[in-house]
């Protein structure tokens, strides 16, 4: 996708310094910065303090992880650990598990000195699978605005939340890839944007894309969705995911859930946006999904840009306040309309996956 009018990728292997490019996500809107990752400590970094994220580049920063554990130390035990330490980075995600787990079993059995050769391809290979995973759920996803457009014959508003945009995979995005299809084939959309408190993805991130690409967008209040949904201004809504169960409940961004309760009240359709690699087929109960609970700076500072045109951070909360930052919730598969994936649209349950999944 674009920025600027410049194609980009949001992770890609420089051969000729022999470093992994990032977007660093934490400046944007205000500084487009590319950053070189350097060691496998710079991949986990990255992770932890959101220079990367979104579940399918979080997988594809642990796989070129990987690589950087290689070139840095040669060493089996080394390359063991660090997989170790990269699952660690964070919790919720199931693609990071997912991509460390692939690259490991690949690198099985291999000697030393192809190491880094086939740890390299498997690593572009899980990109380049994200790319194509992620343009079939644009294809996909496009049909459902196709039937809503014919009905309505005008310009089809869809909220989303957080940032399921390009910025969060390789390119395309899961939630956004129908939009840039529609977009593309000239449907007229016009997208809600969940500010998404704390860090205000959807603020700094998915309006920052949209208007690259010139699709309209407002940005909103997170609780304003419910009362654009009472209005009628709302046809849709799609999201991504950071982790699905085989029986199609959704661990998402903090606030999902908020906004599923408010559309299935109001009959308003909810999809949830994956690639197959964020489906966890070994939890049954999603009280067994760890949830990430990040510092309370997040909530207690925000930050923006000065008169100067710095990046500052300023406190928000009375210093003695408490606060709690959990990361993601979970909505139960009976408020999701269908999962939309690389291999089609599903029901979000057992038998639904089932039938695209075998």
């Amino acid at each position: 996708m674009k920025i600027e009018g410049k194609e980009y990728r949001t992770i890609w292997f420089d051969e000729q310094n022999q470093t992994v490019k990032i977007i660093d996500q934490t400046k944007l809107p205000h500084k487009f910065i590319i950053k070189d990752l350097k060691t496998v400590k710079d991949a986990i970094n990255a992770i932890k303090v959101m220079e990367v994220r979104g579940a399918p580049l979080i997988g594809g920063t642990a796989a070129y992880g990987i690589v950087l554990a290689i070139m840095e130390k040669n060493d089996l035990n080394f390359i063991k650990k660090s997989s170790e330490d990269l699952i660690q980075s964070r919790p919720t995600a199931i693609n990071l598990k997912w991509a460390v787990d692939r690259m490991m079993e690949k690198l099985s059995g291999v000697n030393n000195n192809e190491l880094l050769k086939v740890a390299l391809d498997e690593a572009k290979a899980i990109c380049e699978e994200d790319v194509k995973f992620c343009e079939n759920i644009g294809l996909n996803g496009l049909k459902i605005i196709e039937e809503i457009y014919k009905k309505k014959k005008d310009k089809v508003n869809i909220l989303t939340h957080c940032n399921a945009g390009w910025l969060a995979t390789i390119n395309w995005g899961t939630a956004t890839s129908p939009i840039y299809h529609a977009h593309k084939k000239g449907i007229p959309v016009h997208v809600w944007v969940d500010e998404t408190r704390p860090r205000n993805q959807g603020a700094n991130l998915t309006s920052y894309e949209l208007n690259e690409e010139k699709i309209p967008n407002t940005i909103i209040a997170d609780n304003t969705g419910g009362i654009l949904m009472q209005r009628g201004e709302v046809d849709m809504c799609i999201v991504g995911t950071d982790r699905t169960l085989s029986t199609g409940d959704v661990a998402n961004k903090i606030g999902t859930y908020l906004k599923a309760l408010a559309a299935k009240d109001n009959n308003v359709p909810f999809y949830v946006a994956l690639p197959s690699s964020t489906i966890d087929w070994k939890i049954d109960d999603f009280k067994d999904i760890p949830i990430e609970e990040r510092n309370t700076e997040e909530l207690s500072h925000v930050e923006g840009l000065d008169e100067n045109n710095e990046i500052k951070k300023v406190r928000i909360y009375p210093k003695k306040s408490k606060a709690m930052n959990l990361a993601f919730d979970v909505t139960p598969a009976k408020y999701v309309t269908g999962l939309i994936t690389e291999k089609g649209i599903c029901e979000a349950s057992k038998e639904g996956l089932k039938k695209l999944f075998k």
